[in-house]
Parts: C-alpha cells; sequence; structure tokens
C-alpha cells in the first residue's frame, strides 16, 4: 500500500509552487531570500519528515525559523571574531 499522506519533500515543492505567483511579485532583489526560505525549509527536510506534523506547514515554518536562527549564529559569530581581530 501506497502512503496516504505526501512526503515532506513533496508538499514543501507543492507548497512553494503554490506561492510562486507570490515570488514573481516580488522585487527582484526580493525573489532570492524568498529562495533562501525554502532552501532553509528544505534544508531541514529529514528532521520534519522524522516529526511527521499533522499540519505540515508547522514543519516548514520552524524549519525556515531553525535555518534563519543558524544563519543569524553564524554571522554573530563573524562579527565577534572580526571584533577580536581588531581589538
Amino acid at each position: 500500500m501506497g502512503r496516504t499522506t505526501p512526503t515532506y519533500r513533496r508538499f514543501l515543492d507543492s507548497y512553494e509552487s503554490d506561492w510562486s505567483d507570490f515570488r514573481r511579485a516580488l522585487r527582484r532583489e526580493r525573489r532570492a531570500d524568498f529562495d533562501r526560505l525554502f532552501e532553509g525549509a528544505a534544508a531541514h527536510a529529514h528532521a520534519a519528515g522524522v516529526q511527521n506534523p499533522p499540519d505540515p506547514l508547522e514543519a516548514v515554518y520552524l524549519s525556515m525559523l531553525v535555518a534563519h536562527r543558524a544563519e543569524l549564529r553564524r554571522l554573530r559569530e563573524r562579527v565577534a571574531a572580526l571584533e577580536a581581530d581588531d581589538a
């Protein structure tokens, strides 16, 4: 028997496709930001698939937030290193 619910990756691809008109309406310089959000969600697909929440949008949003938080941490560490070099 097959799966009764789509995989997280399939759901994510479909969700991103549903928002393609929104993406096209964004200014060019913002489209890359939109794409990075979905890349962040895809980067955590394994964890989202393991969680398998009843509403996969929760996994999408949480994955995007985790990716965003990781980027903030990397940037803060980089700034701290640059400040230490200047001291």
